[in-house]
């Protein structure tokens, strides 16, 4: 059983930064895929950033270039560093884990991810 516990996240002004951070408990098979969704009002859950466990890393078009997915495996926490935030970020922020599933795939295949964490919301303020 994967249990994923997240923490991070609030309210920064535009231009600001924030960290998430999900700390993964449990055992998890080669390959697997960790990654970050968001969930704005009214709007359906998109793929954010992920990586696998050969270490790629995928990322939404939208955030290229201004948030940096990680692994700290000594702590076995995934990590998101977000920069450069813009009021259309704001959103509740999930990490998920899914099996025998590459990066590459990750961020289009929302329904393959079977364990999740609880939510963390991100507001950016123009």
């Amino acid at each position: 059983l994967v249990h994923l516990m997240q923490s991070g996240g609030g309210s920064v002004q535009s231009g600001g930064s924030l960290r998430l951070s999900c700390a993964v408990s449990g055992s998890i098979d080669s390959p697997y895929s960790l990654a970050w969704f968001r969930q704005g009002p009214g709007k359906e859950r998109e793929g954010v950033a992920a990586i696998d466990s050969d270490g790629n890393t995928n990322y939404a078009d939208s955030v290229k270039g201004r948030f940096h997915i990680s692994l700290d495996n000594a702590k076995n926490t995934l990590l998101l560093q977000m920069d450069s935030l813009k009021p259309e970020d704001s959103a509740m922020y999930y990490c998920a884990a899914a099996l025998k599933l590459w990066a590459d795939y990750a961020l289009d295949m929302v329904d393959d991810f079977t364990y999740w964490g609880q939510g963390t919301q991100v507001t950016v303020s123009s």
